[in-house]
């Protein structure tokens, strides 16, 4: 599966998501690009999922245009020990396949 790593999230994230096609957002030097612009490239370039750490994006864009899952990530603070912790849950929903388009919020349990 491709993904794309948030410009929001630590790149070592990358690390825990072996079985993927992974890109941050540097990767792609898609730096500083808006949300929905964003959106727009990755349908174009093929992605199927971004993680991100932007709680707001889920209330800001139109999921419906899109075919992409939006992993959003939740925990106190976007360091990488911290997200490390639901890389599990996430990779566990990767492996099912057949996501569902639009945000999933994901958090530790």
């Amino acid at each position: 599966m491709r993904l794309l790593l948030d410009e929001n999230l630590p790149k070592h994230l990358k690390q825990d998501f072996v079985d993927h096609d992974i890109f941050t957002v540097r990767d792609k030097q898609w730096n500083g690009i808006k949300n929905g612009e964003l959106l727009k490239l990755m349908v174009a370039e093929g992605f199927e999922a971004l993680l991100t750490f932007d709680k707001n994006l889920q209330h800001q864009q139109n999921f419906e245009k899109y075919t992409l899952t939006v992993f959003v990530l939740n925990a106190p603070i976007n360091t990488y020990t911290e997200l490390t912790k639901l890389s599990t849950q996430i990779n566990t929903l990767l492996a099912a396949g057949d996501l569902p388009p639009g945000p999933i919020i994901i958090q530790a349990g």
